[in-house]
């Protein structure tokens, strides 16, 4: 039989159903704890014993109490929201599933949540940042898909706001970043084609502005410059074109003389474009011609086994972005704050 105080503890949290939004208070009152007390617990002082803290965050799991923001803000100056920028397309949608699933997972233990901004390319980067600062909507920002000299880093620094980038900058002001080694994975791709017989490369490359294909396409010329092979770098696509597109210019491609027989493709919806182009001029993948891809969730794999891949763990990205971004809000320096994310192989035996 529940005891006096439980039963107690039970009728006070209907009630704090009833009349509206559970507060510090009511678990003031369900536990026996003064306010500042609760308060204290809840934000995990260590002066407060960890049986107490550890109550605390029980009752409050019951009865669904959320702290009102704008008080805490106009208490600490902060909103605990961190905000992600995402840039919609077609090769990004795991990319931010992966990624919000990391930043989830380093913020779960904090007071902090997460809000998605989306970013339209034809919109301007730099106004949305300019208005998540502007207007107080957070208090750190996650950044993907970098410019060399990118106008939203800038502003960031200029302004001193805590943020972390997925890619590197040529700023030689430092700023927290998380990125993928492409260099290695380029590089691994020509060298893995090459091992397999192939006689001319090729790869989508990325779209110049942005600081990864200069790391990209850096580590496939000096894999075909170290080997001697013919290479080709199409000018028509990039990564960012629609699947429709790439396809299309691997199916005209293949139409005329000295075709490449070896594609580096640095990503999964660019390599099912170029799979279904090759296949529409009657070419085998695996017989005909190979693909190294970068694989960021097990879609491609299990469409399509012959393809071989490089995995980038964006999950992983995601939660050492996160943890970055607290460790930059706390005030530690930025020139600490850096993780490069070397390609994981998988090959299988030749």
């Amino acid at each position: 039989m529940p005891s006096r105080q439980k039963l107690s503890d039970i009728d006070t949290a209907r009630t704090a159903q009833r009349t509206g939004k559970p507060t510090l208070k009511t678990i003031a009152d369900m536990t026996g704890l003064a306010v500042t007390t609760v308060s204290r617990a809840l934000g995990n002082a260590p002066q407060i014993s960890e049986a107490t803290r550890k109550r605390v965050h029980e009752v409050a799991s019951e009865i669904g109490y959320l702290p009102d923001r704008a008080a805490q803000r106009l208490k600490t100056g902060r909103t605990n929201v961190i905000s992600v920028l995402l840039d919609p397309h077609e090769e990004i949608l795991g990319f931010g599933t992966s990624v919000i699933h990391g930043l989830a997972r380093a913020l779960k233990a904090t007071p902090y949540h997460l809000i998605v901004t989306p970013n339209f390319v034809e919109d301007s980067s730099v106004e949305a940042v300019n208005y998540i600062i502007r207007n107080g909507m957070a208090d750190g920002l996650v950044l993907s898909r970098t410019e060399p000299f990118d106008p939203r880093v800038r502003l960031l620094l200029e302004r001193d706001f805590p943020f972390v980038t997925h890619g590197r900058t040529e700023f030689t002001t430092p700023h927290a970043y998380v990125d993928f080694d492409n260099f290695a994975f380029a590089h691994e791709a020509v060298r893995r084609l090459i091992s397999k017989g192939r006689r001319k490369v090729a790869i989508i490359p990325p779209p110049k502005r942005l600081t990864f294909c200069q790391h990209m396409l850096h580590g496939f010329m000096t894999a075909v410059r170290e080997a001697g092979i013919a290479f080709e770098v199409p000018e028509a696509i990039d990564l960012d074109c629609p699947a429709d597109q790439i396809r299309d210019h691997v199916r005209r491609r293949g139409a005329g003389g000295d075709a490449p027989d070896g594609l580096v493709c640095p990503g999964e919806v660019s390599a099912l474009a170029t799979i279904t182009g090759m296949s529409d001029r009657g070419m085998t993948l695996g017989v005909e011609y190979d693909i190294v891809a970068k694989q960021t969730s097990h879609l491609l794999t299990q469409i399509q086994p012959k393809v071989e891949t490089i995995y980038e763990d964006l999950t992983a990205a995601g939660e050492a972005m996160g943890t970055l971004l607290l460790r930059r809000v706390a005030g530690d320096d930025t020139a600490d704050l850096h993780i490069l994310q070397a390609p994981q192989l998988g090959f299988p035996a030749l």
